[in-house]
């Protein structure tokens, strides 16, 4: 397999920003020879906010001048017709569960549960009906759907996923809640640690390492990330079918458990990162005692 057909095979999904109609149009001809597989993957995206829904802007490097055409674009709008904005400069409503720090949904909580809501519902679902699916966490889901669970979740509404029966939407709402958070899983407070883990641990004390980093998290954050990894286990025991392995779910979820505190996810953090989800994974038996 060739590196382009090994590359294509590995997107997950691509998002064309403020696609024009000369794009739309050379996509349409070269159709005929552009694999199925590969145009699923393909999404067109009209304004910046929407890709709230897919990844955390502040992580992207966005040119002024794209921002500034962004702009343009929703001023040229009539206001009954202007894109909604981005959760982060939308005001909170009263039952705000997406961008909610983890202490305060654990607070609201009457039974006391640490795990939010969100996670117990997503994990839930995927746990019974998502295992054998291939590729579990890369796929993307419909940008208007995920927008309308958030809006559920955040006035209060009960969410069911099984009446909805689409495993991706479930998962891109579980990677969407952690990466909207307002303080990553993980904290801030450990990314040093975690970004130099390779460094400052050895291979025969990495378990004893991660388990000491974990117990020092906040509670709600110690046990959400348990509840997670325990899932995840179960994920990549099933890797044979749904090709998920430890390796390919660190991709997924590192970015999602943590980054640093201006918001931008540096490209040698990325790695050191990735690498310290996969040994948690790996070791989660032994951190996780």
């Amino acid at each position: 397999m060739s590196v382009s057909s090994r590359y294509k095979k590995n997107i997950k999904a691509l998002y064309i920003v403020h696609p024009t109609m000369f794009i739309k149009t050379l996509l349409i001809l070269f159709k005929p020879i552009i694999s199925f597989k590969f145009g699923r993957k393909i999404n067109y995206v009209s304004y910046l906010s929407e890709l709230e829904a897919v990844v955390k802007s502040e992580q992207l490097i966005t040119p002024a001048r794209v921002r500034e055409y962004d702009n343009k674009l929703r001023a040229s709008l009539k206001p009954s017709a202007q894109p909604p904005l981005s959760p982060l400069h939308s005001p909170p409503l009263p039952n705000q569960v997406f961008g909610v720090p983890l202490a305060l949904l654990s607070q609201r909580n009457p039974d006391g549960d640490q795990v939010p809501q969100v996670m117990r519902d997503t994990i839930g679902f995927l746990s019974a009906q998502g295992l054998d699916i291939e590729g579990i966490f890369r796929r993307s889901a419909n940008v208007t759907l995920v927008r309308d669970v958030q809006l559920r979740y955040n006035s209060g509404e009960a969410v069911n996923f099984t009446e909805m029966e689409d495993i991706h939407l479930a998962a891109v709402i579980l990677k969407t809640f952690l990466r909207e958070l307002p303080e990553p899983l993980l904290t801030f407070q450990l990314y040093n640690d975690v970004v130099n883990f390779s460094c400052t641990a050895s291979l025969d004390n990495q378990a004893a390492s991660m388990k000491t980093l974990v117990e020092s998290l906040p509670e709600e954050n110690a046990t959400s990330l348990r509840y997670l990894v325990t899932f995840l286990a179960q994920v990549s025991a099933n890797s044979e079918v749904n090709k998920m392995t430890n390796s390919n779910l660190a991709v997924v979820f590192g970015p999602n458990l943590l980054w640093g505190r201006d918001n931008a996810m540096s490209l040698s953090a990325i790695g050191p990162i990735n690498n310290f989800t996969r040994i948690l994974l790996d070791q989660q038996h032994l951190v996780f005692t």
